[in-house]
């Protein structure tokens, strides 16, 4: 008889990671049996996530239970997976986390993996997920806790300070560095394969090559790379001239973590897009229960870059999966950078767990420009687990898109105000 597991996922309200989590699941039999338990705060985003399992549950055939409830304690009993994608009043603070330093002088490019808005993402985050993995402890201590909430470095390394709960932490970045990588290469993605070390959002990939040959393709990107639009990633690009390597995900993102990131684009996360699109994708999703619409295609096929549901196969079933990338604690995985840190690297997931595959020793400069990060990530999360302003000002003045020093006062009282009611220690 196949082995079968609970999977609970908290957050499920969440329509854009529970659509992904969706497809993944329901495009496959390799679940089959095994029972999905969704968790939210909010019931009737939590209905509306239900019913669409149901419909795709039975569109794909995957025969898994489906179950939901606002009961994170009772969902917990007998889990073997736990995901969580969680948000504090995501978009009203993240505006905030944006326009705060920029009025202050501080120049960035999206507030929320790095700088200012990385701290107060953990500040608020943090503490809730503590929560969480705590009663996974109590309830579940077996149970492997996969985190697909930002900061994912931050998280990941604040719950190995805090909790002996096994912890993984899942992002589709280097996915997105990939598809960069293609439009360059003039190939399409399926062809391409690419292996990646360092920090979340920050990785270096090692190698990129031909996934049906084997050869290197690093010498035809950096010749087409040469005549290529330059307005194209042009931050990512001028990062490849110098360090010899593409670094991921995105000039945003990456920009997140360097004092002159803003030359990849102050315009900051597009949040009216965003609203948009969530009314546009509820009344989609609503359609498709009530059977007013149809099921658009892509819904029944695979998701593009989450693993959640291939690492959860991979253990159920002993399969021993290579998983492009992961977040987990560092611990020699990659040498010079500090063992107390999350690194994101490849993995393999086995009935004994997830394994980091080391690809061994980075470039000595980008070691040190990664290891400017790796202080600014290990003292914000101890302001976060501590609750400490004072910390937390420390964290602010080390971090590179910091350019003031009385910028830094100002922002740090603004926001913590804002942030207070969620800030407190987790030790």
């Amino acid at each position: 008889m196949a082995n079968t597991t609970k999977i609970v996922f908290i957050g499920a309200g969440s329509a854009a990671f529970g659509l992904s989590l969706f497809q993944d699941l329901f495009s496959t039999s390799e679940l089959a049996g095994s029972t999905l338990t969704l968790v939210d705060t909010n019931p009737d985003a939590l209905d509306r996530m239900a019913a669409l399992a149901e419909v795709l549950n039975r569109q794909g055939d995957a025969r898994i239970t489906i179950e939901k409830t606002t009961d994170r304690k009772a969902a917990l009993v007998g889990a073997g997976f736990v995901l969580c994608a969680i948000a504090i009043d995501r978009n009203r603070l993240w505006k905030l986390d944006f326009s705060v330093p920029k009025k202050h002088g501080i120049r960035h490019t999206l507030g929320e993996n790095g700088g200012p808005g990385g701290l107060f993402f953990t500040l608020r985050t943090l503490p809730l997920i503590v929560d969480i993995v705590r009663d996974v402890e109590a309830i579940c201590p077996d149970a492997l806790f996969i985190n697909l909430s930002n900061p994912e470095s931050r998280i990941v390394l604040g719950l190995s300070r805090c909790t002996s709960v096994r912890t993984l932490g899942l992002c589709h970045g280097i996915f997105l560095a990939r598809w960069f990588v293609c439009q360059i290469l003039g190939m399409a993605e399926k062809e391409v394969d690419v292996w990646g070390a360092g920090l979340n959002h920050f990785q270096w990939l090692t190698a990129i090559r031909e996934r049906s040959t084997g050869r290197d393709l690093y010498p035809l990107l950096r010749e087409r790379e040469k005549t290529h639009d330059p307005a194209f990633t042009p931050l990512t690009r001028r990062m490849f001239h110098a360090f010899g390597l593409w670094v991921t995900c995105s000039d945003d993102h990456m920009g997140e973590y360097l004092p002159y990131g803003w030359e990849g684009g102050e315009h900051g996360f597009d949040f009216e897009n965003d609203e948009r699109g969530r009314v546009i994708l509820k009344d989609l999703m609503e359609g498709v229960i009530d059977g007013s619409k149809a099921i658009p295609d892509d819904w029944t096929k695979p998701s593009w870059g989450e693993r959640a549901v291939a690492v959860i196969a991979g253990m159920l079933h002993n399969q021993k999966r290579f998983i492009e990338s992961g977040i987990v604690v560092n611990r020699g995985v990659i040498p010079g950078l500090p063992d107390e840190l999350a690194v994101e690297v490849p993995l393999i997931a086995d009935a004994a767990g997830v394994h980091p595959v080391s690809l061994g020793r980075l470039p000595d400069p980008i070691i040190k420009l990664l290891s400017v990060q790796a202080g600014v990530q290990q003292l914000s999360v101890e302001a976060a687990l501590h609750g400490s302003k004072e910390l937390a000002l420390q964290a602010l003045l080390i971090d590179p898109v910091i350019t003031s020093s009385t910028a830094a006062v100002a922002i740090l009282d603004e926001l913590w105000e804002a942030n207070k009611p969620y800030i407190r220690s987790c030790l």
